[in-house]
Parts: structure tokens; sequence; C-alpha cells
């Protein structure tokens, strides 16, 4: 499967400048919402992500999407594994599980998000998970951005991946882009102006 090509093919894969939530800038951006808009093709992705986690024979009763960002992944990711699915999101600044999701003492749960890059937001939600009584068994994406190591990949972890380092993370394709801060980024030095795409811009 040619997981940048689909994301080619959807216009997903962005070029321009590009200001990233981290505050940092960078000439790509991976827009998942656009893959993710065809039923077909979510379903065909997830499908693979599921295959990984079956083949490494990780026990999962529950699949945990952050919102907004994770919620077709999550779901997709639910159904082709046959799971419950729900999902965790921000009030008041923090990651939380309500609309009356409940999770067991025990509970084996994997993190689900469209794209991985640091980890930050899987692993607030995986912290709601564990003060409820839960088990975080693993983290999964559809695409990682690099930072974190996921399975399989030949890629070294880096310092700001926030993932434990003992928990797997399954996901299909590393994408690696340079990244700049604000005040060293070569983009900002030709003129340019960037933009905040994605679900906390546009």
């Amino acid at each position: 499967m040619d997981v940048k090509q689909i994301y080619m093919d959807a216009n997903a894969l962005l070029e321009g400048h590009f200001k990233l939530s981290s505050g940092n800038h960078s000439q790509f951006y991976l827009q998942s919402a656009k893959v993710l808009e065809q039923p077909k093709t979510a379903k065909v992705l997830a499908e693979a992500v599921a295959e990984q986690i079956k083949e490494s024979g990780l026990q999962v009763d529950t699949v945990c999407a952050p919102a907004l960002g994770g919620l077709i992944a999550g779901f997709a990711l639910a159904t082709a594994l046959d799971k419950r699915s729900i999902f965790a999101e921000r009030v008041d600044g923090t990651m939380t599980i309500r609309r009356g999701f409940e999770i067991s003492k025990g509970e084996r749960v994997i993190i689900c998000e469209d794209i991985i890059t640091t980890g930050g937001s899987a692993m607030e939600a995986a912290k709601a998970i564990e003060a409820l009584g839960g088990i975080v068994v693993g983290f999964a994406a559809l695409a990682n951005r690099g930072f974190c190591q996921r399975q399989g990949s030949p890629l070294t972890r880096q310092e700001n991946c926030k993932l434990p380092q003992d928990v797997p993370f399954f996901a299909l394709e590393d994408f690696t882009f340079s990244i700049y801060t604000p005040d060293a980024c070569p983009l900002c030095t030709d003129g340019s102006e960037a933009i905040k795409p994605g679900s906390r811009g546009n």
C-alpha cells in the first residue's frame, strides 16, 4: 500500500508555508480529513492498521480517539477490530472522557489518532483513560510524523516524542518534513506568511 500516494491523490499532502499546532513552521502539512472523507479509503487504511495490531498479538478491548482529529480514524479502526469505540475531548483545556462513556478497571485501550506528531494529544487521552482504571496497551495512527518510532520503522525515536517507549505504536507510514522555529524559518525569510490549517485553524 502506497500511503503517501493515497494522501497525494486526496490532496491531503499540502505544500506551502504552514504554522503547526506547536507554533513551529513547515513547508508541508498532512490534512488527513481529506483522506478520511472517503469511507472506502478510511476503511482500507484502518483495516491495514488493524492487521498490524492483530499480527502483533496485542489484546484490545476498546479504541479511544482524541477529538476532533482522531474521531473518524478511531471509529474506522474500532470497526476493523470489531471493538468498542469511544473518544476523549477537551473540556476547559483538559482531555476528558464523558458523554456517558465508562471504562472498566483493567480495560485494555488503544489510543488512535489520524496523525501522531509528538504524541501530545494521544498522551492526554491516555492519562484520562488511566485515571478511570483503564490500561493503555498501544497507540495507533494512519500516519507518523517521524518523531516517534512506529512498529517496523527504521526511524529512531526523537527526544520530543511523548509516547512511552514500552508501549507499541502502530502506523502505516512515516512522513518526515523539516520543521522550523518561527525565528529560524527560511520560508519567513523569503517573505511568505505562514497559515494555520487543520482543526485548530481552518
